[in-house]
C-alpha cells in the first residue's frame, strides 16, 4: 500500500493567472509636473497624470501656476480646449466663467447673482501646486486633502553655488511607481541583473512619509520623501585622488496612470574644476548610474531594469528567502500612501 503524496500548493502555482501590473491606485504625494522653464506666462495646456487629464496653466504675470480638473462645473466644457488665461485666472471657452489656481469661481460675466456656493468653497478641483528646484510640483490626494508634508531642502539643486550638473533624463516604465521604488531595497538584483560584484548589505529606516536607505554601508545613501521624490547620493573613493567623491541622483517619478510611470531624474555633483581628476571621476559615476560606464562590466538602470519593469506583474505574496532585502517592511511603509485601497492586495 502506497502513502498519499504531499498535496501541492495550487494557490501558488496558479496565482500568476490573476496577477496585475498594479492592483492599487495612484498613491498620495507631491509629484513633478514639468520644469518651470517649459511653462511660459499666459500659457495653458492639457496634461495627463494621476489616471486622468488636467489643465496646466500659468498666470499672465507668471507668478502663479494652476493644475485644474478639465471640465467646467457649469456645463462641463473642457477648459483645455479653447480656454484662455486671463490675468491670474483660467477662463472656460463656453460661457467665460473664470477660476483661480485654487478653483474658486472669480467671474461669471453675465450673472447678476453668483451661485451661493461660489462664495463658500472652490467649485473646480485644483491640485495644490508649488514651484521648487526649478520645477512645478503638485500634491495629489484622491479625496482632495491638503498636503500632509512640505517638500524638503535639497542643497545640490537649491544652493546658488557649490554644485553643478545639467544632465537629466526622462523614461517611461510600464509599471507602477511602487515597483520602481522597491528596487532600492531589493539589493539582490544588483548582482544578478546589474552584474555588480556582490550583494551589498542594506538597511532602511522609516519616519512618517520618509525613508532613509543605506546600501553598502554608506556607498549609496538615499532619502525618499513620499512616492514622488528620492535623493540618492553615491559615495565612492576615487583611486587617483583617494578622495570620497559624491554624485547625486535626484529622482522624481510621476504616475501617469496607476500602472504607468514617467521616471525623471536630475544628476548633480560638486562643482569641481574643469579638467580635474575629481570631475572626471564624478562624471563616470553618473554614467554608471544611468547605463554602463566605460571600462565597467556592471550596468545602470537604463540598460537592464526596463526589461524587467515593462514585463513583470506584482506579486502581493512573494516567496522570499534570507538573501532578499527588506521588501516586506518597505511594502508595509508604502501602504500609508494609498487611500480607499484593498491593502490585502498590496
Amino acid at each position: 500500500m502506497t502513502s498519499n503524496p504531499t498535496p501541492i500548493n495550487l494557490k501558488m502555482l496558479l496565482e500568476s493567472q490573476t496577477l496585475k501590473r498594479a492592483p492599487f491606485p495612484v498613491p498620495v504625494g507631491w509629484y513633478f509636473i514639468d520644469y518651470s522653464e517649459n511653462l511660459k506666462a499666459g500659457e495653458l495646456r492639457n496634461i495627463s497624470v494621476f489616471d486622468q487629464e488636467w489643465v496646466l496653466f500659468r498666470s499672465e504675470s507668471g507668478d502663479k501656476v494652476g493644475v485644474t480638473d478639465p471640465y467646467c462645473p457649469h456645463l462641463g466644457a473642457h477648459i483645455g480646449h479653447g480656454g484662455k488665461v486671463c490675468g491670474d485666472n483660467v477662463r472656460c471657452p463656453f460661457h467665460h466663467w473664470e477660476y483661480d489656481t485654487d478653483g474658486m469661481c472669480k467671474a461669471i460675466p453675465y450673472a447678476k447673482v453668483m451661485p451661493p456656493i461660489t462664495k463658500k468653497q472652490a467649485i473646480l478641483r485644483t491640485l495644490p501646486t508649488v514651484e521648487k528646484y526649478g520645477m512645478i510640483w503638485s500634491w495629489f490626494h484622491p479625496l482632495c486633502e491638503a498636503p500632509h508634508w512640505e517638500m524638503p531642502y535639497i542643497p545640490e539643486i537649491e544652493d546658488a553655488t557649490g554644485y553643478t550638473g545639467s544632465r537629466r533624463g526622462s523614461w517611461t516604465a510600464n509599471t507602477c511607481i511602487q515597483e520602481i521604488a522597491e528596487n532600492g531595497v531589493d539589493v539582490a538584483h544588483l548582482k544578478f541583473l546589474h552584474n555588480a560584484p556582490g550583494i551589498p548589505p542594506v538597511s532602511a529606516a522609516y519616519d512618517g512619509n520618509q525613508m532613509r536607505l543605506d546600501i553598502g554601508n554608506g556607498y549609496i545613501v538615499g532619502d525618499m520623501f513620499g512616492p514622488g521624490l528620492n535623493v540618492m547620493r553615491f559615495n565612492q573613493k576615487d583611486p587617483v585622488t583617494e578622495k570620497v567623491i559624491t554624485a547625486t541622483m535626484i529622482s522624481y517619478s510621476v504616475p501617469v496612470t496607476h500602472d504607468t510611470t514617467q521616471m525623471n531624474m536630475s544628476f548633480r555633483h560638486v562643482d569641481y574644476a574643469e579638467g580635474s581628476p575629481e570631475l572626471a571621476f564624478t562624471k563616470k559615476q553618473i554614467d554608471h548610474m544611468i547605463g554602463a560606464a566605460e571600462g565597467e562590466e556592471s550596468a545602470g538602470f537604463e540598460s537592464v531594469d526596463f526589461i524587467v519593469w515593462n514585463n513583470k506583474r506584482y506579486r502581493p505574496n512573494p516567496l522570499l528567502c534570507d538573501g532578499d532585502g527588506p521588501i516586506f517592511p518597505f511594502r508595509n511603509w508604502f501602504k500609508r500612501f494609498y487611500v480607499d485601497a484593498d491593502l490585502s492586495k498590496i
